[in-house]
């Protein structure tokens, strides 16, 4: 019998997971094995997967889980050197030539273990079949908003967090800007039509807020753009790539611009082809807003765990989007399982 471990998040203001009590019921039906670890972080509580049939386990137990069993989480397991022997299905961000990546592949090595990537499961066309990028989106407009609402009292916006839902993210930043007695600013969203920009043109609007967007058509003649100094906000919800167009250069620090707040959802300030050169470093929940220039300001939010800002609407979506595919774990040997397997394959070569 195919048995899934879902093991507790390890990673701090990490309180999302990629199965709810409903997914873990399905599997269950279908004549999967599920064992649930106990979480004193978990947006989801325990009683709901215990009704739903699983078997529940001590929280960060999962170690000593039969060696068959697949270890499911989403971020990183803690980096302790030790042997992976399991089947991990995970975000592993191994597979980028990150640092980080190589050490965890030589733990599989050593462990003989087999990692499913999260960011590699893709159907026949290479479309990821499961995503939290709009609530990434969503997230990210939402603390560049709070970075403007801060600017107009001469401040730099202050920590962020978790979110019992959305509603209370609405309401919290409703009352801030309207704190402002300012009009609400205008912005622009670059990948508009996917589902970052789509969740962070949602948020904007939401708000009352005016939002040009833009996608490949408007972008397609290369950048720089000096429209997007013509906004208050720039989100950018593009992954950077070679063919990624300079959306903010770095003169644009000096240049005369009402743009003072850039939300880079996307995130990859150590890419060669990070479109918004004018920042070098990623902010945090404790720091969102990275000020890049005074006169007149801006400031960047780069955060790189957004949607665990809203862990319930973001598992219930993810959860959702990637069921299906759990479902088809009892066979390993087509879709996106066989493809994923052999991305890591491919990356084992070299270790």
């Amino acid at each position: 019998m195919t048995h899934l471990w879902v093991r507790a998040e390890q990673r701090l203001n990490e309180d999302r997971v990629g199965l709810t009590p409903d997914g873990a019921k399905a599997l269950i039906d279908a004549g999967l094995h599920v064992t649930v670890e106990e979480s004193g972080a978990r947006a989801i509580g325990i009683d709901g997967y215990r009704d739903a049939g699983c078997e529940i386990a001590p929280e960060n137990s999962w170690p000593n889980a039969p060696k068959d069993a697949f270890i499911f989480g989403l971020k990183e397991l803690p980096e302790d050197g030790t042997p992976l022997p399991h089947r991990h299905i995970m975000f592993g961000h191994a597979f980028k030539g990150q640092h980080s990546g190589r050490s965890l592949l030589e733990r599989f090595k050593a462990g003989g273990g087999t990692l499913y990537d999260l960011e590699y499961l893709v159907d026949e066309t290479g479309r990821r079949v499961a995503a939290f990028g709009y609530w990434a989106g969503f997230a990210g407009a939402a603390v560049t908003l709070k970075a403007w609402a801060a600017q107009q009292h001469g401040k730099l916006c202050g920590p962020v967090g978790a979110y019992k839902n959305k509603d209370a993210l609405l309401d919290e930043l409703r009352s801030e800007l309207d704190a402002t007695n300012t009009p609400r600013p205008a912005a622009i969203v670059i990948g508009a039509l996917g589902r970052v920009g789509t969740g962070a043109s949602d948020l904007m609007e939401a708000m009352g807020v005016t939002v040009t967007k833009w996608d490949m058509a408007e972008t397609a003649s290369g950048g720089p753009f000096p429209e997007i100094l013509d906004h208050n906000l720039f989100i950018n919800c593009i992954l950077a790539g070679p063919q990624t167009p300079v959306f903010v250069p770095r003169d644009a620090l000096s240049a005369g611009r009402k743009l003072t707040a850039i939300g880079d959802v996307a995130c990859d300030p150590d890419s060669d082809y990070n479109p918004v050169p004018v920042y070098d470093k990623a902010t945090s929940w404790d720091a969102p807003a990275l000020r890049v220039a005074q006169d007149p300001v801006l400031d960047v939010m780069a955060i790189d765990n957004l949607p665990s800002m809203l862990p319930l609407e973001s598992s219930i979506d993810y959860a959702g989007q990637l069921l299906p595919s759990l479902l088809t774990l009892t066979d390993l040997t087509t879709g996106v399982w066989r493809r994923a397997e052999a991305t890591f394959r491919t990356h084992m070569k070299d270790i």
